[in-house]
């Protein structure tokens, strides 16, 4: 196995691999369960024995092994090596399935490196005009990207280099191609995964010269001259300070940029990240940690300057701009910001970045897959109605089993799969306790001192955590308290502070330890109404309700026949009560109460007419987790419902 590699710029270390492990009975061993048993099985079997929708079927092609065409969009290639990435994690133990495609992808690969289906059946089959990079949208690099993270995760999990060799191999003929990029070249950058595996591979390897490419490919993207926020090159990145443009693609290159922090400590590239943070943050982040909220958008909008303003697909948009209804939030974002935000966490140590890690993760990651793990969103609304008022949104408002771009799916079951990844990171004086649940943790700090940890709690539904030490030793243990936890304890056997832990910190334990002594953290958890700002006009006299790291919703399946979800307010003294939901896989905890409902009346094709007034009337009132939402049959839904004051 390789070991974990320390990156020399960051104030914490992620762990070695299987430093820290799921323990059965929690959240997230139960999501983990699934993705073993189901997630990854059943999309396994779509993407390597269908015809109809071609994945591992496009390598055979290109092969030569079968005849036939390329199939699916042109990141079909990346979208495949995700699930292999999933697979290798999850499933180390069917090696021989996955040699056995690996063995396919090798001969794929041409004899210099170069690897990417669609091109390559294209030469194949006779088509001289397709060239190697002659297509900026071909996204050869991005394909190749998503290789080098698949095969870096895969031989962290078996030890074995056949896969890893063929990402060698591709970033080497990477290297050789882009030795001397020109503006022409620059623009291939898209949607750049291939900083991360670049990156990832010079952990892996410590060969300096994946690293070297990747700073190359990064300042590739400066000689750029009439480029545009649909791929973050309309300004110089180092001179970005707002988060802007297409967001899966701007979420990657933060992510990408953040690693090669890590590596060089190059303070140019560090520059922009926090000033784009704050203004995600602060302006353009969704309740749920979801983001890019048009479906498409303009940059950029409103300018002076005419020439300059092209389209932007799944855009972030304008500041304050985070419709409901017509939310685009696209699941492959959320992943993408969750990676920028870890590698934030690991630069600075600050929680704050942590915090955006759990709320991501919990809401619009988990939201993108049905519990039972088999059907999926593209898009994550934060609104559903029936009929909805923009009904030809390319994507479906309801989960699918298959969708004709099916970069999500793999997305989010490669991210489940590696999520134990985040639950703790090390730094010189001992680790932190990042993401909550019942874990077992065997770390080393720099020093070698050896950390064995035990955590048992029913988090995210309850907020005592009891964490057993199982190591003898002086160490720090850091326990996150959220920016949410404005009630929170901490009892320790052999150690007392008088320093209360503060929302929004790491609370530090430091002692002399011996196995068996113990750390009891009480985050306390009650129902939350949250508003948004007053410039978020779509939310504006809504409300919002949050129990720890949890955002909650409505559905309709859970109100009277005659009752839809915009008729449905909350009393500003609202009492929920948490209970175990029965309907609904796991230990999932439902929000029950009360609330008030207007006489719900339908519209005709009037755009405006008299307010109706009359009685209000109380309804029970069931909110559930916003990730395990139209997993009941269809619905309508809404995250922000009116309050009444």
């Amino acid at each position: 196995m390789s070991k974990s590699h320390k990156s020399p710029f960051g104030k914490l270390s992620a762990l070695e691999p299987g430093g820290a492990q799921w323990t059965a009975g929690g959240f997230w061993a139960d999501r983990l369960a699934c993705c073993r048993d189901v997630m990854v099985p059943a999309m396994g079997k779509l993407m390597c024995d269908s015809e109809r929708v071609r994945f591992l079927g496009n390598f055979e092609v290109a092969s030569g092994d079968i005849e036939g065409r390329h199939r699916g969009p042109k990141w079909d290639d990346g979208d495949f090596y995700k699930w292999l990435e999933a697979a290798a994690v999850v499933h180390a133990e069917l090696d021989p399935s996955i040699d056995q495609i690996v063995e396919i992808i090798a001969k794929t690969q041409e004899q210099d490196g170069y690897i990417h289906t669609d091109v390559q059946i294209a030469q194949r089959a006779g088509q001289k005009d397709i060239k190697r990079f002659g297509n900026p949208m071909d996204f050869e690099m991005y394909n190749m990207g998503h290789l080098m993270l698949a095969a870096c995760a895969h031989h962290r999990a078996t030890g074995k280099t056949n896969l890893l060799n063929v990402a060698r191999k591709s970033a080497d003929y990477l290297a050789s191609a882009f030795a001397e990029p020109t503006p022409e070249m620059a623009r291939h950058g898209i949607c750049p995964a291939h900083l991360m595996g670049l990156v990832d591979l010079y952990r892996t390897t410590r060969e300096k010269k994946y690293l070297d490419l990747a700073i190359t490919l990064l300042n590739m993207r400066d000689l750029v001259s009439k480029g545009d926020d649909d791929n973050q090159d309309r300004i110089r990145f180092r001179d970005q300070r707002t988060a802007h443009g297409h967001a899966v693609r701007a979420t990657y290159l933060y992510a990408g940029a953040a690693d090669l922090y890590l590596e060089t400590g190059d303070e140019t590239i560090l520059a922009p990240l926090d000033p784009i943070w704050r203004d995600l943050i602060s302006k353009k982040l969704y309740i749920t940690g979801g983001c890019g909220a048009l479906y498409d958008g303009a940059s950029p909008d409103g300018s002076e300057d005419q020439a300059s303003i092209t389209r932007v697909h799944q855009a972030f948009g304008r500041d304050y701009q985070l419709p409901n209804c017509t939310a685009h939030n696209e699941t492959c974002a959320a992943i993408g910001n969750l990676l920028w935000n870890w590698r934030m966490f690991l630069i600075t140590g600050e929680s704050r970045f942590a915090d955006i890690v759990e709320l991501t993760l919990f809401n619009s990651v988990l939201a993108g897959i049905s519990l039972d793990g088999t059907a999926f969103f593209y898009t994550n609304t934060l609104r559903n109605l029936d009929p909805m008022p923009a009904r030809d949104l390319r994507w479906p408002r309801t989960r699918q089993k298959f969708m004709s771009c099916f970069c999500c799916p793999p997305n989010v079951v490669r991210t489940i799969a590696r999520a134990n990844e985040y639950a703790y990171a090390v730094s010189d004086r001992g680790v932190y306790c990042v993401l909550y649940g019942s874990s077992q943790l065997d770390a080393k700090l720099p020093d070698g001192t050896s950390i064995k940890l035990k955590q048992d709690t029913d988090y995210p539904w309850d907020g005592r955590i009891r964490i057993t030490v199982q190591s003898a030793g002086e160490f720090s243990i850091f326990l996150r308290i959220p920016d949410w936890a404005r009630d929170a304890a901490v009892q320790s056997k052999p150690h007392r502070s008088e320093f209360a832990p503060q929302p929004g910190t790491f609370y530090e334990v430091r002692a002399t330890w011996n196995p068996g002594d113990m750390i009891e953290l009480s985050l306390s958890m009650p129902p939350r109404l949250i508003e948004a700002n007053l410039y978020v006009e779509e939310a504006r006299n809504q409300v919002a309700v949050m129990r720890g790291p949890i955002v909650y919703c409505l559905e309709s399946i859970d109100l009277p026949d005659n009752v839809r979800v915009f008729d449905v307010m909350l009393p500003s003294e609202v009492t929920l009560k948490p209970v175990k939901a029965q309907d609904l896989a796991g230990k999932i905890l439902t929000l029950e109460g009360r609330a008030l409902a207007a006489m719900s009346s339908e519209w005709g094709d009037e755009l405006y007419r008299d307010a109706a007034s009359g009685k209000l009337r109380e309804v029970d009132l069931r909110l559930v987790p916003y990730f395990a939402w139209d997993n009941r049959g269809k619905s309508e839904m809404s995250v922000w419902l009116p309050l009444l004051r």
